[in-house]
Order: C-alpha cells, then structure tokens, then sequence
C-alpha cells in the first residue's frame, strides 16, 4: 500500500519544484506590478511637468493678448485719423504719406516711448506702410519718415487683397544676416466714410515681446517660427538648422496629434511646444515656440527606476530564500500526505470491494426475499382456508374455537408482512413502476378512517380531522393508501387509552401537507433518528404487535411519489408524522419508475 522510497522522493523533489515555480512567478507578478507602477509614477510626473510648462505659457500668452489688444485699438485709431482718410478718398496718393506723416508722428516717435515704458510693452512703430485697393504696397517717397526697409522686408508687407479685420504677421527682417531681427505686424482696413467700403490698408510694425527670454520658473525659452524659418536666440546655427527642419516637418502634416515633441540639442533633451499666433490672418502662418530642458525631469525618473528596480532585486531574492525554506519546511507534511493517500487510496479500494460485494449480497438478498415472499403466501393462504373450516365446524368448545379465531387472524397478519415484504423487495431491485395520475386523497382518508373504525378499539380514541373538501394529489391510488393506512395505523397501535388521532392538511404551493398526530407515549429521542429504518422496533413499541416495516414502507412510497416523510414532533403530549406530496398537475402523467 505504501510507495517505495525513491518514487516519493521524486515526487517531493517535483513539489519543491513546483512550489519554486510558484513563488517565482507571484514575484514575477509582483515584479511586473511594481515596474508598471514606476511607469505610471514616470507618467504622472511628466504630466505635472507638462501641466506647470503649459500654465507658464498660458501666463506669456496672458500678457501678449494684452498687448495685442493695444495695440489692434491703437491701430484702429491710426485709420481713423481724417487726413489719411482725405488722401484716399480725393484719390491724391501722392499726398498720402505726407499727410500721415503729420497724423502719425507720435506713432513714430522711438525715442520717447524707450523713455517711458519698457521694451517689451512698446506701443510705438518700428514702421508703417499703406496698401492699396489690391493688397500692394504703396512705396513712401521718403522711407526716413515712414521707417526704413528693405525691398525684400516691404514686398513681404503685400497681401492677397484688402482685408476686412486686423490682420497680425511677424516679418524676419535682413533673414540670414548678422543684423536679422523680427516684427510684429499689424493690418488694419481703412473704410471710406462715404461708401462704407474697404479702399486702403495701412500696416504698421512693432517690436515683438523681447524672444529667447526665460519664462516663469519652467526655464523656458521662447522663440518664433514664420515661413520655414525659425528664430530662438541662445541656440546656434546647426541647433537652428536642425529644429527648423523637425518644426516644417511637423507643420506640414495636417494628422499632427498634438502640439509638443521633444529633440535633442546638443545632446540634450528638451520639449518643445508650438502655438499659432495668427490664426486666419492672410500674413504667413507665425508659432510661437516655447522650449524648455527635460534633464531634470529624466534625472528624477532614472532615480525613481534605480528605486524600483533594487525594490524588485531585493524582492526576487528574498523570495528565493523563502521559497527554499517553504519548500524545505513543506516536504516532510507533504511526505506524510503522500503516504497517507496511497494508504487512503489502499483503503478506498477494499471499500470499493466490499462495497460491490455488498451490493451483490443485496441483490441476492432481495431475489431471496422476493422468492421467498412468494413461496410463503401459498401455504399461509392454505393454512387459513384450513383454519376457517375448522372454525366453521360446530364439534369444538368456545374455547377453541376462540384460539382457532387467533390463528386465522395470525394468518392475516403473516400475509400483510409477506405483502410488505414482496414490495419492499421489489423497490430494492427497482421493479415498481407507479402509473401516475391525481388522486383523491380525502377519498383514501375517509376509507381508511372506516376500516380503522371497524377494528375492535380498546382505547376508546377519538377522531379529529381538519380536512380541505378537495385534496388531488399526483400518485397512484393503491400506494398513496398504503402511506395513509400505514400512518393511521402506527397512530392507533401506540396511543393510549381515551386518547386522540388528529388528521389535517393544507396546501402551500405545489404541495399537499398531510399531517397524522396521536397522544401517547413519545418516541425517544435516541431512537428517533432510526424510526424510518427497515424492523426497527423502539423501547416504546415493545408491547406493541408489530414487525418495524410500516413507517420505512410509508417513507419509501412516499419517496417513490416525489415526496417525503418525516417525524414533525415527539414529545410527552404529542407526536406527529408529516407526509409532503405534490398536487395533481392539470394534464395527466405518465407512468413512471424508480429504482
């Protein structure tokens, strides 16, 4: 029954195994968690550093809203100005410039606005040019009083056709010189005050926001990008090159999903955000551009990693440890389970045995009954009819004739064990076929109550019955009867003198409760567990005739019927059997087997 050694021992050493494998994966599962954490932790932060970069650059553009809108208002003032207005409407170009030279002096006037407010608020013009009907710029005779520019920086100023609103552009002015610097341009249509239309557009250059300044506490650089050209001061020319070409790239493509990428300058990594500027303006599309180191941000990620994964190391090899112990701890109980099991399955195996050995007993036993129940109602059948005439002969004394009448009822009782025997031995083997169909059930009690009314009673008993007017029950007729009558007469043989029998029933669902109560002695406790077994006979019934099969038929029928039959109480003052069957369905049933 017990394996040899060298099989257990392997089959410990593939448990140690087994259990290593196990711990190394809820560490690889715990491992994965904590990596997955760091990446979210890596996220996180780099969400809140996104979110700290673009609230310092909501704070830029605050301020450029702010001085865009001075400087829209200013320039609407400027094209109201009525000798500007005199000039296009008489249709005397030639007297434009000189006439806004007058009415535009203050606008030009740099050295005073340097004296009182700072550059990067300057509201005065760098310099200003009209537009005629068709966009064109109309050339200044004196480009000294008007601001000066080159050919290729005015030709720049020209646009599609006159615009009916402001107008914002930026102009790279001397592009890809060592003098190249940046303005901030503004169109504003002129309308006439005679026909309400556009005729002329006047456009006027200021210095930008100072560019390259650092914003906030981000550390961000700003910058521009027009046309493919980039400017961020502080960067050099290759850095400049470079991003210009990655910015072009990423403004080309209309899929775009977002608007930040990072690049590397000078082996560093920063991000970098773009923003446009001019949005519908007929100028060439302008973005500002923010720019701002990532090393810190990677620094505190690389060391948060360092953490996590000496978190893991530490974790892996303090599993390993306990895993050897576990397993190490674990094998002489599992040893012991092993040896147990092969003993259990060992013994399982003599019970299989016993079992099919007893199950043949059992069929045996159940031929043999059923044989021998047959066999003996033919001679006890005999035996009465010649006790009858022996009864009906008048030669005997009453007294014999008295014991004559004993035997011939002993005979009857013989044939009722023979008969409950027959069935109980045809239930074992499985040979009771019950033709379902409804039943009368208040018919069968009061049949059984007559018959239990013709039996000489001793006790003087009463009768109590609480009965519904229809009770239908799904069953076969003469196997409900036998449950009633086998019920009704446990009630009568062990009650006592004056006592009662109760009978009620109700309904409750798809049941039909039948209860069956009667004083007398109670069934003890110890006993009351064994009461439904095959000749089980109690201490209560010992001067009782009887032979122990009425309550285990009566169970067994009423299983065969779908239902059950239980003792519902047993005490000094009463005792009662509870019998459940099921209500007769509106169809008929077919008949039915059970083993």
């Amino acid at each position: 029954m017990i394996r040899p050694a060298e099989p257990r021992s392997a089959g410990l050493q593939g448990f140690q195994h087994k259990l290593l494998v196990a711990m190394m994966l809820v560490v690889s599962a715990v491992a994965v968690g904590l990596y997955l954490a760091q990446r979210r932790v890596n996220a996180d932060g780099r969400r809140e550093f996104e979110r700290e970069f673009q609230g310092e650059v909501a704070a830029l553009h605050a301020v450029q809203e702010v001085r865009h809108a001075m400087l829209a208002e200013r320039c609407r003032a400027l094209a109201r100005r009525p000798r500007i207005h005199a000039a296009l409407e008489d249709n005397a170009p030639d007297l434009l410039y000189p006439s806004a030279r007058d009415e535009l002096a203050d606008v030009m006037d740099g050295g005073e606005d340097a004296a009182r407010a700072p550059a990067t608020f300057a509201l005065h013009a760098r310099f200003y040019r009209f537009l005629d009907g068709t966009g064109a710029v109309l050339t200044p005779p004196a480009a000294a009083d008007v601001g000066a520019l080159r050919p290729a920086d005015q030709a720049a100023l020209a646009l599609p056709g006159l615009p009916t609103a402001p107008q914002l552009g930026y102009l790279f002015r001397a592009a890809g010189t060592a003098r190249e610097s940046v303005d901030e341009i503004f169109a504003l249509p002129i309308v006439s005050t005679e026909t309400g239309e556009v005729i002329a557009a006047i456009v006027l250059g200021f210095k930008p926001i100072d560019l390259g300044a650092t914003v906030g506490g981000a550390d961000i650089r700003t910058g521009l990008w027009v046309g493919g050209r980039l400017r961020l001061p502080g960067l050099g020319a290759a850095a400049h090159a470079e991003l210009a070409g990655r910015l072009t790239a990423e403004l080309a493509d209309p899929g775009r999903p977002d608007n930040r990428l990072e690049v590397a300058i000078d082996g560093q990594p920063y991000l970098l955000f773009y923003s446009r500027l001019n949005p519908g303006s007929q100028f060439p599309p302008a973005f500002e551009i923010g720019l701002s180191p990532l090393e810190g941000l990677l620094a505190r990620q690389r060391a948060l990693e360092w953490k996590f994964i000496g978190a893991a190391l530490v974790l892996l090899i303090g599993a390993l440890g306990a895993s050897q112990w576990l397993s190490t701890r674990l094998s002489a109980p599992v040893e012991q389970l092993a040896v147990a099991a092969e003993e259990n399955r060992a013994q399982r195996q003599r019970a299989e045995d016993a079992l099919d050995t007893t199950s043949q007993e059992l069929q045996r036993s159940a031929r043999f009954s059923a044989d021998a129940s047959h066999q003996l109602k033919t001679p006890v059948t005999v035996l009465r009819a010649g006790l009858e005439e022996l009864l009906a002969a008048e030669k005997f004394s009453p007294e014999v004739r008295e014991e004559i009448a004993a035997l011939v009822h002993q005979t009857f009782r013989l044939t009722n064990v023979i008969e409950d025997l027959l069935l109980l031995s045809r239930m074992d083997a499985g040979r009771v076929q019950l033709a379902f169909g409804a039943v009368n059930l208040r018919r069968l009690i009061d049949a059984a109550l007559d018959d239990l009314s013709a039996l000489p009673d001793n006790l003087n008993l009463a009768v109590e019955t609480d009965l519904p007017p229809v009770l239908t029950i799904a069953g076969e007729e003469r196997y409900t009867g036998l449950i009633v009558q086998n019920l009704l007469e446990n009630a009568r043989k062990y009650n006592c003198a004056g006592g009662r029998i109760r009978l009620a029933a109700r309904a409750e669902e798809d049941w039909i409760i039948l209860t069956i109560g009667n004083t007398g002695r109670p069934i003890p406790a110890a006993a009351q567990a064994h009461i439904f077994e095959r000749f089980h006979r109690g201490t209560a019934g010992e001067d009782v005739p009887g032979h122990g099969l009425g309550l285990n038929l009566a169970s067994e029928l009423a299983r065969l019927h779908g239902g059950a039959l239980r003792l519902a109480r047993s005490d000094e003052q009463w005792t009662e059997f509870e019998v459940r069957l099921r209500v007769a369905p509106a169809v008929p049933l077919a008949v039915s087997s059970f083993p």
